[in-house]
């Protein structure tokens, strides 16, 4: 019998065929995630080129030691709005304020996380407010415009001996800033966290009229 060379032939042309489907299978398939990962780093890119920009400020006081906060969006413009920013206030410094035990009694754990570390708090039954003054009401905003809040100064833990406590919790805060965190959303788009320190202005000094002439008091933040 003689050698069958047209199947031999037909044979090596499908291995041939079958590699180089499986190839071009394989080109395809490292194209396709190679196109994948370009367009997950476009977004990233694109999601941090939208990071919302933020002008915030504290204002002197109007009444009673009560502050205005404004909270203003400031760019970028691509982004041209956010549906829902949410703002907390942090803590102002980075001490470990909560120690549980104090003196020989131990601090009740809901009283610790309610208390807020810093110099000032959302004002209670304004803004939609939480109970502690942490929090304001989730609001939006478009590119250029601003939210007013109220803020008064916060109170010191109710653990503090009375007679000194007022005084030694100012002491505390005086010169520190007010620390916000922004949580920021728009539609189809991953959220921002938003970090940001807001320097509390000093008051300036008001001369007094005094029996022996006239005297300054300052006044602090």
């Amino acid at each position: 019998m003689g050698t069958p060379w047209a199947s031999i032939i037909s044979g090596t042309t499908a291995v041939f065929s079958a590699i180089a489907t499986g190839g071009a299978w394989l080109a395809a398939r490292r194209a396709n995630a190679t196109a994948d990962a370009v367009a997950r780093i476009e977004r990233k890119r694109w999601h941090a080129d939208l990071t919302p920009q933020f002008r915030v400020t504290i204002e002197p006081p109007f009444a009673d030691d009560l502050r205005r906060l404004v909270v203003h969006l400031a760019g970028p413009l691509p982004l041209g709005r956010l549906d829902e920013i949410r703002v907390e206030i942090a803590q102002s410094n980075d001490r470990d304020n909560n120690a549980r035990l104090v003196g020989d009694r131990r601090v009740d754990p809901e009283q610790l996380a309610a208390q807020l570390w810093g110099p000032y708090k959302f004002l209670r039954s304004a803004n939609g407010m939480d109970h502690a003054g942490k929090t304001a009401a989730p609001f939006a905003l478009v590119v250029g415009k601003g939210q007013t809040f109220t803020l008064t100064r916060t109170d010191p833990p109710p653990w503090w001996r009375a007679s000194i406590a007022e005084e030694q919790w100012r002491d505390r805060w005086r010169g520190q800033p007010v620390r916000l965190i922004l949580t920021c959303r728009r539609d189809g788009l991953e959220p921002w966290v938003v970090p940001c320190e807001v320097e509390v202005p000093v008051q300036p000094q008001v001369w007094e009229p005094a029996p022996l002439g006239w005297r300054s008091t300052p006044r602090h933040a």
